[in-house]
């Protein structure tokens, strides 16, 4: 009987072992392998194992759920065949030397929670299908080298929480569908080339605890619509051109009170009222 049980665990195991992903996932990941040097990666594959045994890849029920490769000496391009991991939760390339676009074919990716995509040389425009990736909670794609507008489409994603674009050269005004994420807890847009100015429709923002537009190049009236956001904790909207008076409570709030740039290129801090009637007059 002992023998007998031995041996049935014997053969769960090998076939455990044997488990492996799909042919098209396992294509993916050689193909991203091969396109970003991995031969000079700091923790390579041996592309000789199972898939299960590869850094950074997670596997549940024969599936990848989980990529996470941070600063690991990626250098190349994002294939599109990232996008034939249909089943990852998690992509995290944080801190390689990634160049080229994000693929439009990210869209795809139905199960995506969490897109890590930050320090690298990412250059183009954030592609608007990444809207249809509607699972993602989390999309990070600081310090990179994006380029044009913000695409409204990000604004189709009804549960993401963190939305971190900042330090890219991103210009344009905030689209007006962002004010109307009511899920999203941290927005930070700061060191881009934005312009425009803050809608009132931010009270929308209900959940909001980070709002960062630090060093763009915004103006107008600084609206008093964001004292209505209860849970926000950190602002950062110094170093625009907005003008007119802020509230001390607004003032307070943000980590350098309101300091902005004038017409001459000075920095300066808005003047502050206790009377939030005649602030409201005056942007009116």
């Amino acid at each position: 009987m002992k023998n007998i049980f031995t041996l049935l665990l014997i053969t769960m195991f090998s076939f455990v072992m044997k488990a492996d992903v799909s042919v098209s996932e396992k294509k993916a990941l050689v193909k991203l392998y091969e396109v970003t040097n991995g031969s000079n990666w700091t923790n390579k594959w041996d592309l000789n194992k199972p898939v299960s045994a590869w850094y950074g890849v997670k596997i549940q029920n024969d599936k990848v759920v989980s990529l996470e490769l941070p600063n690991n000496n990626l250098v190349g391009v994002l294939p599109s065949e990232i996008s034939n991991l249909q089943f990852l939760k998690v992509l995290n390339l944080y801190k390689n030397t990634i160049s080229g676009s994000i693929p439009s074919s990210i869209g795809t990716m139905k199960s995506l929670e969490s897109l890590f995509l930050s320090f690298n040389k990412l250059s183009g425009e954030i592609p608007a299908s990444i809207g249809n990736a509607s699972s993602l909670k989390t999309l990070e794609l600081f310090m990179n080298r994006f380029t044009g507008k913000i695409p409204s489409e990000i604004a189709k994603l009804n549960n993401l929480e963190t939305l971190s674009l900042y330090n890219n050269e991103i210009e344009g005004q905030i689209p007006s569908s962002i004010y109307d994420m009511k899920n999203l807890k941290v927005l930070l847009l700061n060191s881009n080339k934005l312009t425009g100015s803050i809608s009132h429709s931010v009270s929308n923002m209900t959940a909001l605890e980070q709002l960062s537009l630090f060093d763009n190049k915004m103006q107008g009236q600084v609206p008093f619509d964001l004292e209505k956001l209860k849970n926000l904790k950190e602002l950062n909207i110094s170093y625009n051109k907005f003008s007119g008076l802020v509230s001390k409570n607004l003032s307070k709030l943000d980590v350098l009170n309101m300091t902005m740039i004038n017409n001459n290129g000075v920095a300066a801090v808005l003047s502050v009222t206790t009377d939030k009637n005649s602030a409201l007059a005056s942007e009116e």
